[in-house]
């Protein structure tokens, strides 16, 4: 048999397995055996068999189209469980994907309950302009289920196409004709918007719905609370380190930039006053729940120091108790401890006279003996007696104008 022989049929051994492997034909004298499926499967897996896209999957979880349970792993307030591990533990129960597959209108439907439209969108959904729209927004007629910054620093809220269907067909009276006197005051009023509160609302009870932990539930209305508001109600400060290891992360379309990251920061805190009392009130009653499942952990007790035994003084002995010798002070003492030498008095000792410093240039060579180190001073010549100055040129000259012309001229 040639090369060329045995490359072909080895070829042809493998196109064989790999038809056999996608028609489901097993190879004689051997039985296929199927891999069993596994009772939950991870967000990006279910997305793929579900036909949607991440984001339409994440939005899905949120509007609770689809049920996730908790994935393998530590608790969500486990000290080794990261904000961002605890969203991507969370596994879709393989009972929830077939009940999803197995609807009439598979996939088209699921991907019509999942988008999510803006305002020009939905005023076109509902056939109405885009300022009747925005007033029925902002007096609360329907929530929204996402936003964003865009550019401007302005916030762009998204809504659930199917709930606006749903609002256009129990609300008719609301896309024709003139608005009641009650949503046409609360619409002129421009420091009224129920949209950041509707969300927040939205959002609680997203997160209530995806655990069953009493901490983590407390930790979810402690989450839209200012932190001084948390420190009121909860005044015990190791459950609040609780409420923060529990406390739920971020979505993930949460703006990175630091300037939007702020924005949208505001609108996650409760900052109506009947919000707030809601919250505070809530929290209040969640905590009660969570103490009587389980107390905060503490600090355990610090171990006991252990005693050192203290070494006798060499000077006076062991003491009595440590000596071993009784309590009672009738107990007559064997030997008395020798009394110490006599420490001889101290001498006043004279301190050696201190030497005058040198005076500078001078000082001591390495015999001892006093030298000048530096150069002395040059002396200043002065002049033998009887002999006169020298004029300068500039005097001379003067002289010799002087004698040739005569002095006053």
């Amino acid at each position: 048999m040639t090369t060329y022989e045995t490359t072909d049929r080895a070829g042809q051994a493998g196109r064989t397995a790999v038809t056999a492997a996608k028609t489901g034909e097993a190879r004689p004298g051997r039985e296929r055996r199927a891999a069993p499926l596994p009772d939950a499967v991870a967000p990006a897996r279910a997305a793929a068999e579900l036909e949607l896209k991440r984001d339409e999957f994440r939005l899905a979880v949120d509007l609770g189209l689809v049920r996730t349970v908790p994935g393998p792993g530590p608790s969500p307030g486990a000290a080794d469980a990261s904000p961002g591990d605890r969203a991507a533990r969370r596994r879709v129960p393989r009972e929830e994907i077939e009940r999803l597959r197995g609807a009439p209108d598979f996939p088209d439907g699921l991907r019509e309950r999942v988008r999510a439209v803006g305002t020009r969108e939905g005023a076109a959904l509902l056939s109405v302009t885009r300022e009747r729209f925005a007033r029925l927004a902002r007096t609360g007629h329907f929530s929204p289920v996402r936003f964003y910054v865009n550019r401007y620093r302005a916030v762009v809220w998204l809504y659930p196409a199917a709930e606006l269907t749903e609002f256009a067909l129990n609300h008719p009276q609301l896309l024709a004709g003139r608005l009641p006197l009650d949503v046409r005051t609360r619409a002129d009023d421009d420091r009224l918007d129920w949209r950041p509160r509707n969300w927040r609302a939205r959002r609680l009870g997203m997160l209530l719905r995806a655990t069953e932990d009493p901490w983590a539930r407390a930790a979810a209305i402690a989450s839209l609370l200012d932190p001084a508001h948390v420190a009121e109600v909860v005044d015990d400060p190791y459950e609040r380190v609780q409420l923060d290891r529990f406390r739920p992360a971020p979505p993930v379309w949460f703006p990175n930039a630091p300037t939007a990251r702020e924005i949208a920061g505001r609108l996650t805190t409760a900052d109506d006053p009947d919000e707030i009392l809601w919250h505070r009130m809530s929290l209040a009653l969640a905590l009660d729940e969570a103490r009587a499942d389980r107390e905060a952990p503490r600090p355990g007790a610090w171990p006991a120091v252990p005693t050192v035994p203290t070494a006798p003084d060499p000077v006076t002995g062991p003491t009595t108790a440590a000596a071993g010798a009784p309590d009672d002070l009738d107990t007559p003492i064997a030997a008395a401890a020798a009394p110490p030498e006599p420490v001889p008095p101290m001498t006043a000792v004279r301190a050696p006279a201190l030497r005058p410093a040198p005076e500078p240039g001078q000082g001591p060579d390495a015999r001892g003996r006093q030298v000048d180190r530096w150069p002395p001073r040059p002396v200043a010549v002065t002049r033998p007696p009887g002999r006169r100055a020298r004029r300068s040129l500039l005097d001379r000259l003067r002289r010799r104008k002087e004698a040739a012309t005569g002095p006053g001229t």
